[in-house]
Order: C-alpha cells, then structure tokens, then sequence
C-alpha cells in the first residue's frame, strides 16, 4: 500500500473511531453537558463560603471539601487550578485561607505547614504586607480577583487582627447607576463582577469604618445596592454559574453583617447542589450549550445524514429553547443571544451566540429553521459590536479591562458566524452583515502582531511564560479570515499569509504545536493549527502535524483524550474541559479527509 494511502485509511479510521467516542458522550436528551475541571480554587471558596454562613449545617459537605484539597496538594505543598496544573499563589492562599477552619485539627497540621512552607518561599514571608503586596502587584489596576482572594484571606484570619486594611475598597456605591453609565465610571473590575463590587465594598466598609460623610451617603444606598444584587442573583442561587463568584459573595456578605439577606440562603443552596461527589466544585457548573454547539459543527456531513432526523429536530428546538428571549437582568443585554449554559445563571456572550448560529446553520439542512430567531442572533451579535469594530464577551463598550474589551477570537467567531447565514436573510439584514464584517477585518488588522500572531481572550497556557496562546488566537482567527475570503471579501492575503507563517514557525519538532514557538506540543492546539493551516494551503508542516496527532489519537484509543488546562476563565483562572481535544482533533481530522 501506498505511504499516501496508508495515511488517508489512518485518518478514516481515526476519525470513525472519535466520532464514535463523540456520539456516545450525549446525554438522554441527545446533548451534549461535557465536563469540566476540578479546581481547588473553586473548593476552598465553597467551603468557606459555606462555613462563614452555616457551619454546623454544612459540615459534612465542608469535610469532603477539605478531604479533596487534602488528596489534591501538589508534591510541592501548593495547589494549582486545576488537578494537572503547576502551584500558583492565588489559589494557594485561597486553600491555605480555607484549611484556617480546621487550623486545630492534628489531621490537617502536616498539610497546612507544606501550604505554609510554599507560601514563605514564594512571598519571602507570612506577613500581611507581603501577602497584600504581591497579590496587588499580580492583578495591577484589576481589581476583579485581588480583592475576593484578600477578602477571604482577611475574613479567615489570615492577614491577622487588622486584616481588613489591606483589602482595597471597592466603590459599590457606583452600582446604582445605570449600566450605561459603569463605562465612564473608571470601575476596577469587569462587569460580571459587579455582586463582587457591591458584597466586598460592603464587607470593607463593615469591618474598617468609613468617615462620616460616607456612612450618611452609605444609608442611603446600601439597601438600593443591595435590591441591585438580589436581581442579579438567579433563582438557582448561582451569580453566573460560577462557584468562585457565588462563593465570594456569600462569605463577604456574612462578613457584612448581611447573614440574614435572601441571597446567602440562595447562594448556599448553589454551592450545596454543586459539589461533586468527590467532594470538589469546578468552576462553573458545566458549559454545556457552548460543547453542545462545538460537538454539532465537528460531526462529518456523512454521520450528519445518517443521524435519527428525531434527534437533528430535537437538538435544534433545544437550541431555539436557549435563546435569551427577555433582556437580561445581569449585564442587561437586549433578546437575542446564547449563554454557555442551559440553566438561568448563564448570561449571554459573543462567542456562545455565535457557536449557536453556526451549529443551527449546519442543523439547517435537515430541519426548517425559523430564520426571525436567526435574525434575532444575528442582530444581538451586530448590536454588540464595540466602536473599534470588534465583539466583547458580553457588554458593548462597557470598559477597557480584559474580559470587557474587544478580542480577535471572538471577533473572528462572529464574522463567521454572520457570513454564514449572509445569503439566507434579508437582504436589509445582509446588508447589516457586510458593514459589521468590514469594520471586524479593520479591527482584526490592527490587532495582528508583528509575528503574525492573534491573542485569543478565553484561552493561555500555563506553559507559556507569559501564559498567552497565540497559536489558539492565530488558528481562530484564520479559520474566520479564510471564510471571509471564500465570500469576496478582498485585500485579505497579507493577514492570511502572515499568520500562516507564524503557525508554521510554532511548529515543534514533534510535528505538534503547543500555545507558542517552544512551548509543548498538546492535542488541542496541534488540532487547532492543522484545521486553520488545512483550510489555507498545504504547507509541508501538515504531514508531521497529522502523524502527531494520529499517533496520540492511537495511545488513547481505549480511553478519553488526555486534557490540557488551556481554557482560561474569568480573572485568569485555568480549567480544562474534557471535549475540548475530541471535537478539535475531530474537525482537524474531517478537513483532512476532505482535503485528501
């Protein structure tokens, strides 16, 4: 047989056998939940969380929080994210503020002097200063995390008995305003933070005593900000789905004084309905419309065709079931657009509404769509498209830090996904479409790097020195340039070919890529470049790029794809999520056999 032969029938056969993998993960309503990451992160906020509230209530819970921190120390005595990731300070002086509450107990004295060991030769030293110091210096002007992880480090004892003077105050008076107006109000944290602005403001002000010009101004706002964060909080209890986030402001407001508020009672029962049975919580509790969407676009056409047509029609109404049909009451975003998740603390985002467009474009072919909630997609993604010509996450020109800011990822997606149904809408809508597209290819050019590289937001590598992943970005934004360019849209080579280029040059000796020119080769990524670089030409790297992951794709063939914590969550949090490699490996793959 032929070397080239032998090569395609690999692919086939690689690609039946993922394929299979894929299908099987649905669940009894043919969709597709995922799962994410363990983190310790997540565990040490819940646990204390639900130990500042109730205690004796949650003891049992609180005791399978601390067994799994105690099981999952890393051989260094800190803790990383994730259960594969490197130690970080962050989530070691979340964990070390949660094993405060069983300080006394003999069985946890071993691990709380290695936490205590790793956290001197990190810091130089325990003392508050230097603790305070090093997280401010970390997060610099953004005040998203730092602020939760020393409130939680001064509400455990651990910045000692004046702990609260080195916790910032936060302004959580400005959230009775408008959100229109948090653009101009120079916030030091994300919009998605604002129940952390308004519960840590709080708990700062109750535990270090303000002038009194303040506290006459506080008197008057406090219960206003406080109905603020009561809408804000879904029924579920879970500000975003998010246990970090709902664990910081349950233990904050308890630290407030404000046990009593309908919200810590809602907050517990999140956290209490969240952990998993191994006694850990993730991050979020799953993302399981945005892998949903992701599994329906890396399906072949050929399985496509011989799915139940039941289950095609089904997916599409559950899809249709996700979108926002009402403005939303966190972040006040306009009907139109999908979350990560299909429960109601999601909140809807660019990159979810566009994986949700596409994947309903694909279902197109073998359900009627109804093309007014289409159109309704398409308008909530062109209404949020920031001045400078690219797509946020969530809110349109709200501010400058990361999370608010336009990025090329999410920019490249939405592009995407409006060229895809351009033909299929009105033609006043069209017309919508080629003038947002035109401004999104202005923004992606400025946004190209001298390397040729884009930076994705959502996604780094804890390998990279400065934990980025250009090659995630660069691969992301081709895929939406080269279907740009399969539409007419000109003058696009120049950013083509030198991103191209830079894939190229980030190739490793392995034949896979990692998140950047030396960093080490990973599914994920080596899936992601190979699709970009097979949708562009065929550069002689595609070869050894293939055999990389056919030969990893082999190793695993009896169990799951090994996952690597490339996902990067709100305030620089990693995680992995089990589908990322089996639906990038599986659309790498099917451009292959396309190709071939």
């Amino acid at each position: 047989m032929k070397m080239e032969e032998k090569l395609i029938n690999d692919i086939k056969e690689a690609h039946s056998l993922l394929e299979q993998k894929l299908l099987a993960k649905r669940n009894s309503k043919g969709i597709w939940e995922g799962r994410l990451s363990s983190s310790a992160l997540s565990t040490a906020v819940a646990v204390f969380g639900l130990h500042s509230y109730e205690p004796e209530g949650n003891s049992e819970i609180i005791d399978k929080g601390l067994k799994w921190l105690k099981d999952n120390v890393n051989a260094d005595g800190g803790f990383g994210d994730t259960i594969v990731s490197s130690s970080n300070l962050s989530t070691t002086l979340l964990c070390w503020s949660a094993l405060s509450i069983v300080k006394e107990d003999q069985d946890h004295m071993h691990l709380i002097n290695r936490v205590e060991q790793w956290l001197t030769k990190k810091l130089g030293g325990l003392e508050p200063e230097d603790i305070s110091n090093a997280i401010l210096r970390h997060y610099s002007a953004d005040r998203t995390f730092s602020v939760p992880i020393l409130a939680m480090c001064a509400l455990s004892g651990r910045l000692g008995p004046d702990g609260w003077k080195y916790v910032p105050q936060l302004p959580f008076q400005f959230a009775v305003f408008p959100d229109r107006l948090f653009k101009w109000l120079n916030l030091s944290v994300v919009s998605y933070a604002i129940p952390a602005l308004i519960s840590m403001g709080l708990a700062k002000q109750h535990n270090h005593k303000p002038g009194l010009l303040i506290r006459m101004i506080n008197k008057l706002v406090i219960p206003k900000v406080l109905k603020i964060l009561a809408e804000k909080q879904p029924a579920n209890g879970g500000f975003l789905e998010a246990t970090p986030l709902t664990g910081f402001v349950l233990m904050t407001l308890v630290g407030a004084g404000q046990k009593d508020n309908i919200v810590c009672n809602k907050a517990e029962r999140f956290l209490q309905m969240s952990i998993r049975p191994d006694g850990s919580w993730p991050i979020d509790t799953s993302l399981t419309t945005w892998v949903t969407t992701l599994s329906i676009n890396a399906l072949s056409d050929e399985t496509f065709i011989g799915l139940d047509n039941s289950w095609k029609s089904g997916v599409y109404n559950w899809l249709l079931q996700q979108q926002h049909r009402k403005t939303h009451p966190f972040t006040k975003s306009k009907p139109g657009g999908w979350a990560w998740i299909d429960t109601e603390g999601g909140v809807p985002d660019g990159d979810d509404t566009s994986g949700a467009l596409l994947a309903i474009h694909r279902l197109s072919k073998y359900v009627d769509v109804d093309i007014d909630r289409v159109s309704q997609g398409i308008n909530w993604l062109i209404n949020n498209q920031n001045s400078d010509g690219g797509f946020p996450t969530f809110c349109k020109g709200w501010g400058k830090l990361p999370f608010d800011a336009s990025c090329a990822d999410i920019t490249s997606h939405a592009m995407r996904a409006m060229l895809t149904w351009k033909e299929q809408v009105s033609s006043k809508l069209s017309g919508k479409i080629k003038l947002s597209v035109k401004k999104s290819i202005l923004f992606l050019q400025k946004k190209q790097r001298t390397d040729g590289s884009w930076l994705p937001l959502w996604f780094g590598n804890e390998n990279d020195k400065n934990h980025q992943n250009p090659v995630y970005g660069t691969s992301l934004v081709l895929i939406g340039l080269l279907e740009a360019r399969k539409h007419g849209i000109p003058d696009l080579e120049k950013q083509i070919e030198s991103g191209i280029n830079f894939l190229e040059s980030a190739q490793n000796d392995d034949g896979g890529w990692g998140a950047n020119v030396g960093v080490r080769s990973s599914i994920e990524e080596t899936s992601l470049a190979l699709r970009a670089l097979r949708l562009s030409k065929y550069p002689k790297c595609i070869g050894s790029g293939t055999k990389y992951l056919l030969d990893q794709i082999e190793k695993y063939k009896d169990s799951d794809l090994p996952s690597e914590p490339i996902g990067l969550y709100f305030a620089s949090l990693w995680y992995f999520e089990e589908m990322y490699g089996l639906v990038f490996a599986l659309n790498a793959l099917y451009i292959d056999l396309q190709k071939s």
